[in-house]
């Protein structure tokens, strides 16, 4: 193994990160989807809040699990993917009860980032001051790739409507655009065609 993961291996032979219960937080339920994170206290900016803890797993298993959780995304609705990427060898599949962090929303508007550290550990932490009470959001980053498969409900000001990283923006909005004037001249082309008849 060449990285510097911190970890505990169980019976199975399984690699682990397990943390303890982060005193900023709690948990309910979102107005943005399904279950959220909510700041428990006043959080200052730059705060490290929550590490984001699971299973840690080799490239090509992260690619079967991601496969398998957007299936069952499709068919419950539920949400989909918790595989979070730790370095070039190895993820971390968060698709645990116990990992909290993977109850943040994504945000267009984040109060919140994502980091990993120097020990390969990822961190959730304050952009900046979080007043208790508000809702904890960060930007997924997730690229073009099924972006219609992935609806935003953040609400936020400027929401793109999609859970697109910020770097993807300009380009979304392009096909968004095109994908648009596409389906318009679709609906005129058959009300032309229901004319006819």
């Amino acid at each position: 193994m060449t990285s510097s993961i911190d970890f505990e291996i169980d019976d199975d032979g399984r690699m682990w990160r397990r943390g303890e219960p982060s005193e900023w937080i709690r948990v309910e339920q979102s107005g943005i989807h399904g279950s959220g994170v909510f700041a428990a206290k006043d959080i200052p900016a730059g705060t490290p809040i929550v590490e984001y803890l699971g299973e840690i797993i080799d490239k090509d298993e992260a690619e079967r699990r991601g496969l398998e959780q957007m299936e069952v995304a499709r068919e419950t609705g539920d949400a989909a993917v918790y595989v979070f990427i730790i370095n070039d060898d190895y993820d971390i599949d968060g698709n645990f009860e116990w990992n909290v962090a993977r109850l943040i929303n994504h945000s267009c508007d984040p109060n919140c980032e994502s980091a990993i550290d120097e020990d390969d550990r990822i961190w959730v932490s304050a952009l900046r001051d979080i007043k208790k009470g508000e809702e904890l959001g960060f930007d997924y980053g997730f690229d073009l790739d099924h972006y219609l498969d992935h609806p935003c409900y953040c609400g936020k000001d400027g929401c793109v409507g999609y859970i697109v990283g910020r770097d993807y923006w300009d380009e979304l909005l392009k096909k968004e655009k095109a994908r648009l004037e596409k389906a318009k001249k679709r609906k005129a082309k058959r009300a032309r065609k229901g004319k006819k008849r």
